[in-house]
């Protein structure tokens, strides 16, 4: 029995000592040596205004993975949609797709991937491209790619690219279940994002499979479920590389927005303790515990394809600890696993 597919999500995270340019140098390698492992997808989010992303352009930096890499899909996770004029990001990913045909995954989502200035920032006002229109800017995004679903639409005016032969991969991510019912109802894929650590990722699935309704991309549901993962040749070791990223993750959740320190600063933080208090579904330790961890999220949640986010301070562990997962669970580079979304 083939294993499941796995994919990397990565935010080009930059470290304390480290530049904008650094990260994103490290997120090509990272991509690099994820297909070489035989990973599925290699997806890269948009955040804005934060000190330790780079991450703010998915296209442009998928451009830039998809002409640095050969097979694996390449993708966004993703577009925050209510940032962005449909028509805008329709012809962006045709571009792309036009450039890598049948590499390109759009994955959307309805978050503003900033705070409410920096928001009102990019959409021009508070009120302007608001999440309320979402359902209709993500039909025409899917309309104006060739998967048109109503008679009347941005598609009936305006074309992405003049002349497309293929289409990106849409899929809906989300971490309520306003966005798996969304995805059922319009028979699209369903990303959770249950590497937020918010909860809700059982309830979310099991909207998506009862709201599904077969489509001319999809006969049946299909679920990817994203994890926090931290692998080493011990756990006590993984415990330590992962520290970081717990760290920076608790000043996240009480508003501070700390930069990502090397792991004996992190240890010996004065928040720490607090921090590496904080309940979390993040797995960490050795291969196989994370293995056995990510098979068992999987059943729970009847999984067809999981994304590792792996948040450490250097590149280095991120690339080992997808180096040993993969051996681990068996994924091999020349017989990858097979996604439905290809």
């Amino acid at each position: 029995m083939e294993p499941l597919p796995l994919s990397v999500l990565d935010l080009a995270t930059v470290s304390s000592d480290a530049t904008s340019a650094q990260a994103l140098t490290e997120a090509t390698e990272l991509a690099r040596r994820a297909e070489e492992l035989g990973y599925s997808r290699f997806w890269v989010a948009e955040h804005h205004n934060m000190n330790t992303v780079a991450s703010t352009s998915p296209a442009v930096l998928m451009a830039h993975v998809a002409a640095s890499t050969e097979r694996i899909k390449v993708g966004s996770g993703g577009v925050m949609l209510p940032n962005h004029a449909p028509l805008v990001i329709a012809e962006q990913f045709a571009l792309l797709e036009a450039l890598h045909p049948g590499r390109i995954d759009l994955g959307i989502g309805r978050a503003p991937g900033s705070d409410r200035q920096t928001m009102a920032v990019i959409r021009g006002s508070a009120s302007a491209l608001s999440a309320e229109d979402f359902p209709r800017d993500l039909i025409d995004v899917m309309g104006l790619l060739g998967d048109v679903r109503t008679d009347h639409g941005l598609w009936n005016k305006f074309s992405a690219t003049p002349v497309a032969t293929s289409s990106p991969s849409v899929v809906l991510l989300g971490s309520s279940g306003f966005s798996a019912q969304l995805a059922g109802v319009l028979g699209l894929p369903f990303t959770f994002a249950n590497h937020f650590d918010t909860g809700g990722t059982l309830e979310a699935v099991k909207l998506y499979h009862e709201a599904f309704r077969p489509s001319p991309v999809l006969d049946s549901p299909y679920t990817i479920v994203s994890a926090s993962v931290m692998a080493a040749d011990t756990t006590e070791q993984a415990q330590i590389l992962a520290s970081p990223g717990r760290l920076r993750k608790y000043g996240m959740r009480t508003g501070r927005f700390w930069p990502l320190l090397p792991p004996d600063e992190a240890l010996s933080h004065p928040e720490w303790d607090r921090a590496d208090a904080m309940p979390s579904n993040s797995i960490t330790g050795t291969a196989q515990e994370v293995t056995e961890g990510l098979k068992e999220l999987a059943e729970q949640t009847n999984a067809n394809e999981l994304f590792l986010h792996c948040s450490s301070y250097g590149v280095s562990e991120r690339i080992a600890a997808l180096e040993i997962i993969a051996e681990d669970w068996g994924l091999n580079a020349e017989q990858r696993p097979k996604a439905v979304l290809g």
